[in-house]
């Protein structure tokens, strides 16, 4: 299952909207979730700028030991950039990058607050 940023922010911050949800959805993540780098890179900087730099590294550190990166490359930065444009630019790039790393590795499930997820087709977003 792949998992983007608004979870993983909503699990730290304890003031976020979400923080609640995610505690309840914690048992539903699997060890060695996939999460793409620049889901990474948003979650940290939100995470720091809320929390702090001890904060923002601790949650990093998580990423580097307990999940599966999926690291941007010219190919799925390409086919990101594809959907970008096809969606106008109401997709995040960041997002669009995760959706076609998910459609690369023909995964389906997403665990995310993020509801411009729901807009695609075959996606199913776990909320």
């Amino acid at each position: 299952m792949f998992v983007d940023s608004s979870y993983w922010v909503g699990l730290v911050d304890s003031r976020d909207q979400w923080h609640r949800r995610a505690l309840e959805l914690r048992a539903e993540v699997p060890l060695g979730a996939t999460v793409l780098d620049l889901t990474i890179a948003e979650a940290v900087t939100i995470v720091g700028s809320r929390k702090g730099g001890k904060q923002a590294r601790e949650l990093y550190r998580f990423f580097c030991d307990s999940c599966e990166i999926v690291y941007l490359d010219e190919d799925l930065l390409d086919s990101a950039m594809d959907l970008h444009l096809a969606r106008d630019g109401h997709l995040s790039l960041a997002d669009c990058a995760t959706i076609q790393a998910m459609v690369r590795s023909r995964e389906k499930s997403i665990l995310s607050f993020d509801s411009d997820f729901d807009s695609l087709p075959g996606i199913t977003r776990v909320h």
